[in-house]
């Protein structure tokens, strides 16, 4: 069957310069939001790093600097330092709220609440930035406060687990947790180098000293710690410089 010829006329001159004028809009388009995204990864690249070495008080200048963008784009990208700091912790939030969801379900109370203190301190060891950005108080970002909330209610609930078990020393108050991590943040930060090997050490130690037994010894009474006094100067960092 012969082909049937088409009835829409050729376009003109006119709408051909369209025609071409729109594919050439949706090109620069196209360019444009990849190189948003490139600046965008650039900026959490750096930031995390930035943060990992030297905590979240790092001047936004400085980590535009690093991604090697200007404060204008990064600001474009991110309008306030709360925004850029909790999209930069974002895997390391999900992976403590997952620690904290495994711990919960194990059976084992005293295995649970080792594994959250462990995985928690090694975190902290690793990242100098995420126990700061984790606790600072950013009043904009709702699911960071929920998380903060849900990992106070599941540790006090680990910790009321192992000492029903019989596995935790009866006097260990849920402020003890402040404290220990307290500890392991000026091991980690002071030790450098070997801050990794240095945190595991102590880890050990305190949780051997948390083992319920016998002949233990009456504690002096609890400091009544709260997890925002490790936020630190980080409590500062949603403010815009």
């Amino acid at each position: 069957m012969p082909a049937q010829p088409s009835h829409n006329p050729p376009p003109t001159g006119s709408e051909a310069l369209h025609a071409e004028a729109l594919r050439t809009s949706a090109l620069r388009a196209d360019a444009l939001r990849a190189d948003a995204r490139e600046n965008r990864g650039r900026i959490l690249r750096a930031a995390r790093e930035a943060y990992a070495l030297h905590g979240i008080d790092v001047p936004i200048s400085a980590i535009a600097r690093r991604a090697g963008v200007g404060v204008a784009t990064l600001y474009r990208r991110f309008p306030t330092r709360a925004s850029l700091i909790t999209e930069a912790f974002a895997e390391q939030l999900a992976e403590c709220a997952g620690v904290l969801d495994e711990a919960l379900e194990d059976p084992d109370p005293w295995r649970a609440f080792c594994s959250v203190f462990t995985k928690v301190c090694a975190m902290q060891a690793a990242d100098r930035g995420f126990t700061h950005a984790f606790l600072a108080l950013f009043p904009d970002e709702a699911s960071y406060a929920g998380e903060r909330d849900r990992a106070e209610e599941g540790l006090a609930l680990l910790v009321r687990r192992a000492k029903e078990a019989g596995a935790l020393r009866r006097d260990f108050d849920v402020s003890d947790v402040v404290l220990a991590l307290l500890a392991n943040n000026g091991v980690a930060n002071g030790a450098q180098a070997e801050s990794a090997a240095a945190s595991r050490r102590l880890v050990g130690y305190l949780l051997e000293s948390f083992r319920a037994r016998p002949d233990v010894k009456q504690l002096p009474p609890p400091a009544r710690l709260e997890l925002d006094r490790l936020g630190g100067a980080g409590r500062g960092a949603a403010e815009r410089e």
